[in-house]
């Protein structure tokens, strides 16, 4: 897929780690310019060094994905450096405490909901006033988002959320060829997922890393890297007939 992405520009935000940052590695070196989006503690300059050194251009906005100031200020940014987008990654999202529901903080709920679903509507509320037409938005959901499971009571609402989401965006925008697609990722090499182990001691922490492993028949944990193949393919024209799709990227864990 060398080059596949030449001249064209993508906005992915929780850019600067993670399965953000691998897959600004990927598109970058397709040839895309890249909107990079994190929080303003964020390593964003890195990234922005990575994008540079593939060859490709960037513009970095430190700002919250919730607060719709942050996406006016990307919706000029965009417009200013590449006139318009082709592609949006909504991948920023937190996890929120692990805890039963009758535990669960209020405000804990409110904070994950925030980032996890007003940053996704907002966006695909603000992206799509500047997507050009043909173009793809991928919305980073999980497989919690298609299943039950228990202690992360926001999280896994949050991410059915994203789904709705995007089958909602899917019809809507598809008059203008918008895609909207989302993929769900198991377990991944992440700090988020180091953080919630780390949230046991460490013989606990060990016994989950077990325990998730042994639920996925592929046996280990994805890495950044495998999911940020997804997203490209998603984002690319390769997909060109694929929209309102939600695509379990797991090693076999939804197929038991």
């Amino acid at each position: 897929m060398t080059g596949n992405f030449k001249g064209k520009t993508a906005l992915i935000t929780g850019a600067a780690r993670g399965i953000g940052l691998a897959t600004v590695k990927k598109l970058s070196a397709e040839g895309a310019n890249i909107v990079l989006m994190d929080l303003k503690d964020s390593p964003l300059e890195d990234a922005v060094s990575i994008v540079e050194t593939n060859g490709s251009s960037a513009v970095s906005i430190a700002g919250d994905v919730s607060d719709p100031e942050t996406w006016d200020l990307a919706k000029k940014l965009t417009i200013q450096n590449f006139d318009a987008l082709d592609t949006i990654i909504n991948n920023a999202g937190i996890s929120g405490p692990s805890c039963l529901l009758t535990d669960y903080p209020v405000d804990a709920f409110d904070n994950v909901m925030r980032v996890n679903c007003r940053g996704v509507f907002l966006g695909m509320k603000y992206g799509a006033n500047i997507l050009n037409d043909g173009g793809s938005i991928v919305n980073i959901s999980s497989v919690s988002g298609i299943g039950g499971g228990k202690m992360l009571f926001a999280y896994n609402a949050s991410k059915h959320a994203v789904i709705g989401m995007t089958k909602v965006g899917a019809s809507e925008l598809a008059s203008r060829n918008i895609r909207v697609n989302a993929i769900c990722p198991a377990m991944t090499e992440t700090q988020m997922m180091l953080n919630l182990e780390a949230g046991k001691n460490e013989t606990q922490a060990a016994e989950i890393r077990s325990h998730f492993t042994e639920m996925i028949p592929l046996g280990r944990y994805a890495s950044p890297s495998e999911i940020a193949d997804v997203i490209v393919f998603l984002a690319s024209d390769n997909s060109s007939f694929v929209n309102g799709a939600v695509v379990p990227v797991d090693g076999g864990l939804k197929a038991q």
